[in-house]
């Protein structure tokens, strides 16, 4: 049987279902540890950096406290025109951000922070995923909005959810998009022998 081999505890420091959902999809064994970082302390500056500054800060809140366990911290924004655009407020909100993406190509960046006090360890990047969405009408837009789906999410909508329909073609990785770069956070813990993949031949 297939397995991994999972020694150190792992902390996922976000209450994001999405974050949990792809780790565990991956077969990752870990707990849920949000962090209370402020996020409006860290002052805006080129997406890329602001998402790793991010995800760094939230990773170091939890690793404080549980310095012995690997911690993993994230964060995503969705930008067009080099605007950020955050989570709606309403639904007069939530439509214009789809006007605003209807028919263009966006950037979704997460910034991904893994690191263990303990051990001194800590790395962190961000990825960047090219979206272009489909021409919206305003029947397609009033539809989605309705599904109370875009209000928990950065730029109004959730690929993998009914937002897929919204969804021309990406560039890039596609669980970047959803929240967490998975192929480079399981690249680290392999290097780092957090986890080992265990065969059978």
């Amino acid at each position: 049987m297939n397995t991994i081999i999972q020694k150190p505890d792992l902390i996922l420091a976000s209450q994001s279902p999405r974050r949990k959902y792809l780790l565990e999809q991956a077969g990752l064994t870990f707990k849920v540890i949000p962090s209370c970082f402020d996020e409006d302390s860290v002052k805006l500056t080129d997406p890329s950096n602001y998402v790793k500054i991010l995800a760094k800060a939230k990773a170091g809140d939890i690793a404080e406290k549980y310095p012995e366990s690997w911690v993993i911290g994230a964060d995503t924004i969705v930008v067009i025109n080099n605007t950020i655009l955050g989570k709606p407020d309403s639904k007069d909100e939530a439509g214009e951000m789809l006007r605003q993406l209807s028919g263009q190509i966006h950037q979704v960046f997460t910034g991904y922070a893994v690191c263990c006090n303990a051990l001194g360890r800590i790395f962190a990047e961000s990825i960047k995923t090219d979206v272009q969405f489909k021409k919206l009408t305003e029947e397609e837009i009033k539809w989605y909005i309705n599904t109370k789906e875009p209000f928990d999410k950065a730029g109004a909508y959730a690929i993998q959810g009914l937002g897929t329909f919204l969804v021309k073609s990406i560039n890039g990785s596609y669980t970047n998009v959803v929240g967490l770069p998975v192929c480079e956070i399981i690249e680290i813990l392999i290097k780092e022998e957090v986890i080992g993949l265990n065969y059978e031949k």
